[in-house]
């Protein structure tokens, strides 16, 4: 099992804004005095200049675009409602705000079969939505493609049993969690894993801060270092520059790159920067608009395609 691909999936945004659904518990959007076309337009600006980066280095972007027809301001982020796995079979995931259920369009799974990719099973956890349910992709659950481990920070938008439910159909151990952050003087559950965590082939980006039971902290770093990950540990503040929300993937000839947003990556330490590059060289693109407004940066931007070639 590979751990990156080459392939990703982005959608480019037509109604972005700051999602007020979204916001009640996603602590790292914020408001800006700016009207919501205008915001919308910067958004499109940011993610024309991050696709055109990582097409630069060879990366296999599939772009589409978001549609007219529903009130979607979320739509950038695919990966929290879609997964595509190396069997060919497809998660589609229970969302926690009404208008993001709008963004899974089926029509998505033509446009990645149009483009080769065999598409066999798809696995559909949308209907736990009901019951008030949610788990929400690889948002809420970081996979070790390699070592078959799902790491999940349980919360509002990541049910455990919904997270088992999922471990036990795409055959993951699953390693379960809590991580906090500070939101008036209150510790409060991260809403996605994803921004405090990112799994690449032979390290991994966390920040165990967040994890306050030290039972906890103790268990998650038990399985990271027995399969020789080498860890990279960033602080609470540098995490709410996004410094977690990182994705690697491979570019033109195989070759590895950690995604980042420069916000992420201006917080980082040299001492840090020469860690990742210890073992990965590194991309990054401004998305200032998206991550102040959406509250989630490069990693959510990008839904990774695993299916196999026809």
């Amino acid at each position: 099992m590979k751990q990156t691909t080459n392939t990703i999936l982005m959608i480019r945004p037509k109604n972005f804004r700051m999602n007020e659904q979204t916001a009640v518990n996603n602590y790292f959007q914020e408001d800006v005095p700016l009207k919501n076309a205008e915001i919308n337009k910067k958004a499109q600006e940011e993610f024309d200049a991050y696709v055109f980066k990582l097409k630069s280095y060879g990366v296999n972007v599939v772009v589409i675009s978001d549609t007219d027809d529903f009130d979607t301001p979320d739509a950038v982020f695919p990966n929290n409602w879609i997964s595509f796995h190396e069997d060919g079979t497809v998660g589609v995931y229970p969302m926690f705000a009404e208008n993001r259920r709008l963004e899974r369009r089926l029509e998505i799974l033509d446009v990645i079969e149009e483009k080769g990719f065999l598409i066999e099973n798809i696995v559909d956890y949308t209907s736990a939505e009901e019951e008030n349910l949610f788990l929400e992709g690889t948002g809420s659950i970081i996979l070790d493609r390699t070592n078959r481990k799902a790491y999940c920070a349980l919360s509002a938008r990541a049910d455990e049993d919904l997270f088992i439910e999922f471990c036990e159909d795409f055959e993951y151990t699953p390693v379960i969690f809590i991580a906090n952050q500070t939101v008036d003087n209150k510790r409060v559950p991260i809403y996605h894993t994803n921004v405090m965590m990112c799994v690449a082939e032979t390290f991994v980006v966390i920040c165990l801060d967040a994890i306050d039971d030290k039972k906890e902290k103790k268990y998650v770093l038990k399985h990271l270092k027995e399969d020789g990950k080498h860890v990279i540990d960033i602080s609470e503040k540098q995490m709410h520059r996004f410094a977690g929300n990182m994705l690697q993937v491979q570019g033109a000839n195989d070759e590895l790159f950690l995604v980042m947003s420069k916000a992420a990556y201006d917080s980082l330490t040299q001492s840090q920067i020469s860690k990742i590059n210890n073992h990965s060289k590194i991309i990054y693109s401004s998305l200032e608009t998206i991550e102040t407004c959406g509250g989630g940066s490069a990693r959510c931007m990008m839904a990774e395609v695993f299916l196999p070639i026809k």
